[in-house]
């Protein structure tokens, strides 16, 4: 019984991994999970997902269309999450793309979305107060769960970028070589767009 127990537990562990890294994600430094679509389709999905669960969770997207839509996966998160979650938003933004230093995060809960017909897809509407801040674009470039992430705070090793003038590919071939990874996982760490390795 013990066994079959295990079993179903490990097996409802792997699907979770399964299902949150076809996204962005990250885990906080207080270890919380973090999903972001890469897409319009992916922020519908991941948006629709989150309300029928009826789960209240803390929803971020930059204030300018383009962005994915930040979901912290906890019911509970203090200011050090919310910051982390603002920085990875803004990275994935359009706004690193367009080489801006800073730029402007909406912050609100699930409770608060609303999709209005006419909308398209991954475009949705946030109803009562919306808290927002202005935050760094910066990543360091680790390893979490043995899987390379750009991550919005510094750890031990880790390759700091901010938007830069390099190529996404070049940055990605010194980053693999660097940290000793396939260049393939490190391109799909990186936010699309120029980058600059900061030492």
């Amino acid at each position: 019984m013990e066994k079959a127990i295990k079993m179903a537990v490990e097996e409802g562990i792997k699907k979770s991994v399964m299902e949150h890294e076809k996204y962005r994600w990250f885990y906080t430094s207080s270890n919380k999970l973090v999903v972001g679509g890469k897409n319009a389709l992916q922020n519908e999905e991941l948006v629709k997902n989150l309300i029928s669960s009826g789960k209240n969770y803390i929803v971020m997207h930059t204030k300018t269309p383009g962005s994915p839509f930040s979901i912290i996966e906890s019911e509970s998160t203090d200011e050090k999450d919310i910051e982390e979650t603002a920085i990875f938003t803004a990275c994935f933004s359009r706004a690193w793309k367009e080489k801006k230093a800073k730029t402007l995060v909406d912050i609100f809960k699930a409770n608060q979305i609303v999709k209005k017909k006419g909308m398209k897809l991954g475009t949705f509407g946030v109803i009562g107060k919306i808290n927002s801040r202005t935050v760094e674009l910066k990543l360091y470039l680790a390893k979490q769960k043995n899987i390379l992430r750009a991550l919005p705070y510094n750890i031990k090793n880790a390759i700091f970028i901010i938007p830069g003038n390099i190529n996404k590919a070049e940055i990605a071939e010194q980053i693999a070589e660097k940290l000793k990874v396939k260049f393939e996982q490190a391109l799909q760490a990186l936010p699309t767009g120029d980058s600059k390795l900061c030492y």
